[in-house]
């Protein structure tokens, strides 16, 4: 490596199990080492924040195409200690388990082993604390790495997920490994990891005395954790604990299936590890015939299906998918009203031409008078439902939103799909409040169900360039997690054809699919390109008609796990909408009395019920209104 090369981005994970691995690292000047809890490191790697990362091997499987340093890994044979399930009940009684998000590995094998008890608890996900602090009776809590060693005997019930595992399979398992790109790491960089383990387990003693001492955990336990509980040889024994963890996850279709393969070829496997034999990608044909049948698709495929595969193989695809989960032919609609009901706002997004500052002459605050009249509208109309957004407006209380949410309930009787996660977290920064505590007021006032807007693209660096101001990805996708805990259902969204890129928007799919595999809490997915107006900030990017149908059947066959595909006639047209149809969607949208945000940057898109019957009609299709969890309201026609 000459000095001219750029560093070797490293990602580790800061828990005591991996510090064996990445210590020395950290004085190599040939390396930029940067630790994070393993869903952060999963998350960089897959935003190209990093070269090679000690990644859960379950958030290998859903990236897809990466490849495995050999010889190394984080896993078990017997009991970990540090991964378990752990509650005051014995584990056969629990009705509910808190999820330490942290690893996916860890919280797809507890369900593997739950479910293998013919166990089926509800599963929220909490941060470490807070799952350990909600056990009781028959709640537990999955805890994992040094928060897992530091209640160790603290609870009467512990399920060791490792030890679990070889009771089950006989076999070892693999919680963590280096992954890379494929042709990402060059030999030297290999060999700099194995050495790297190889200095670190030397220093196994002094590093189990060095956390005992910030920790406040016995020194001689912690001893033992790094070299009896913790194999860091991935031989064959522990390949084949993986390969069978694979296996048995994508049959349960919680991880797409996965092939390991090791880096570069020039890297000699001993010949005890018998290496995977090299083999080709799956042809475009087998891959979409694989997503029609249901099974589940990395980020990779998804990548190389959004590329690649010609856009009628997409429908195809997609169209098969609709038909499996919606075989009654039955597309549905609501009747429904978008209510902006202020355009002041804070946030200042570049793309969007509705907003505006604070003290702006041309900002609005509606009065229920004008409120009142569009309410009346939707109700003469036969509709039961009020989409209300607006910006975030400084001068607007929560007090504010619990008066108005409690009269229109009284006055109109409507339901209230309102507020997005931006403006439920503005709300709550406003007050001083968490985000449970808002959404249980606006709750308890009438909000009935949360709008899946300022979404964009769940992709930080995307966000940055496009509003640096707005709340970053895991605050938007948080906000959704506490309501649907809280029982509330939403929509989740996508805007693209900013700065975003076909990788940033397959991973913005894969992060709603991650949410919805803990929540199940998204009702429908809608997407739409970004409407340029002059005088925005930004410029459009990919988009057009053909990108659409692509994008929207891409999402059907990456959204395994949501039920519902809307089309988006309101910025594609409705003869766009109908042809979305045969794309993956089985639901028309909204009748839409008004639209103001799309529209200021010029689309101007209407239709009526009747128009939307129609439609859906000459497509083939019976048609049907909906509220927002998809009952029906009428029969089928």
């Amino acid at each position: 490596m000459s000095q001219v090369d750029p560093k070797l981005r490293v990602l580790g994970v800061g828990y005591l199990n991996a510090r064996p691995l990445w210590e020395s690292l950290s004085d190599d000047g040939r390396v930029e080492l940067t630790l994070g809890a393993p869903s952060e490191v999963a998350r960089a790697l897959a935003e190209g924040e990093g070269d090679v990362a000690l990644l859960p091997v379950a958030a290998a499987a859903t990236l897809g195409g990466l490849e495995l340093v050999p010889r190394i890994a984080i896993g078990a044979k017997g009991k970990v200690r540090s991964v378990a399930i752990v509650s005051e009940r014995p584990i056969d009684e629990l009705e509910s388990v808190g999820l330490d998000l942290s690893s996916r590995t860890s919280v797809v094998l507890g369900r593997l082993l739950l479910e293998r008890r013919g166990l089926r608890p509800a599963f929220f996900g909490a941060e470490p604390g807070e799952a350990l602090a909600r056990v009781k009776g028959t709640t537990g809590a999955l805890v994992i790495g040094d928060a897992a060693l530091a209640v160790e005997a603290r609870f009467p019930h512990r399920l060791d997920l490792a030890e679990d595992w070889l009771a089950w399979t006989g076999l070892p398992f693999v919680f963590a490994a280096w992954f890379a790109a494929p042709g990402r790491l060059a030999p030297w960089a290999v060999a700099m990891l194995e050495e790297a383990k190889r200095a670190g387990l030397s220093r196994a003693s002094a590093i189990a005395r060095d956390h005992a001492s910030r920790a406040d955990l016995p020194e001689d336990s912690l001893r033992d954790y790094l070299t009896e509980s913790i194999r860091y040889d991935l031989d064959e024994d522990a390949l084949r604990g993986l390969e069978r963890f694979y296996a048995e996850a994508a049959k349960a279709r919680l991880l797409p299936s996965a092939t390991v393969r090791f880096v570069t070829p020039s890297v000699q496997v001993p010949a005890e590890v018998k290496a995977p034999r090299p083999s080709r990608s799956p042809s475009l044909d087998g891959l979409l015939s694989r997503a029609a049948d249901g099974e589940r698709l990395s980020a990779a495929e998804g990548v190389r299906l959004l590329r690649e595969a010609s856009m009628f193989e997409l429908g195809f695809a997609a169209d098969a998918v609709r038909k499996r989960r919606h075989p009654d032919g039955v597309v549905t609609y609501i009747v429904d009203r978008n209510v902006n009901y202020t355009n002041v706002c804070t946030t200042s997004c570049r793309f969007c031409a509705f907003y505006r500052p604070v003290g702006h002459p041309e900002g609005y605050v509606l009065t229920r008078e004008v409120l009142g009249q569009k309410l009346q509208e939707v109700v003469d109309a036969g509709g039961v439902q009020i989409l209300l957004q607006g910006g975030l407006n400084p001068d607007l209380p929560l007090t504010w939103y619990e008066d108005l949410f409690r009269w229109m309930k009284k006055e109109y009787g409507l339901g209230l799909h309102a507020l997005s996660p931006e403006e439920i977290l503005h709300l709550a920064k406003l007050e001083g409040l968490s985000v449970r505590s808002v959404l249980e007021r606006l709750h308890a006032a009438g909000l009935d169900s949360v709008p899946g807007g300022g979404a964009e693209i769940l992709v930080d660096r995307v966000r940055r360039k496009i509003a640096k101001t707005k709340c970053t990805s895991a605050e938007w996708l948080g906000v959704m997690r506490t309501a649907h805990q809280m029982g509330l259902r939403s929509s989740c969204t996508m805007m693209y054809g900013t700065v975003d890129t076909t990788e940033d928007r397959v991973q913005h799919l894969v992060k709603l699919r991650d949410l919805q595999d803990e929540t199940g809490g998204f009702t429908a997915f809608f997407c739409w390109d970004y409407q340029y107006e002059k005088g925005t900030r930004i410029q459009a990017g990919e988009n057009g008609t053909h990108l659409y149908l692509r994008t929207q059947a891409v999402a059907r066959l990456l959204l395994d796990n949501v039920d519902h595909v809307g089309a988006s006639w309101v910025t594609q047209g409705p003869a766009i909408g109908q042809l979305a149809l045969r794309f993956g969607a089985d639901d028309f949208g909204s009748v839409m009395f008004e639209e103001n945000v799309v529209s200021s940057a010029g689309t101007t898109f209407g239709i009526n019920a009747g128009a939307i019957e129609g439609r859906i009609r000459e497509a083939g299709f019976r048609a049907t209104r909906r509220n927002v969890r998809y009952d029906w309201l009428t029969e089928p026609a």
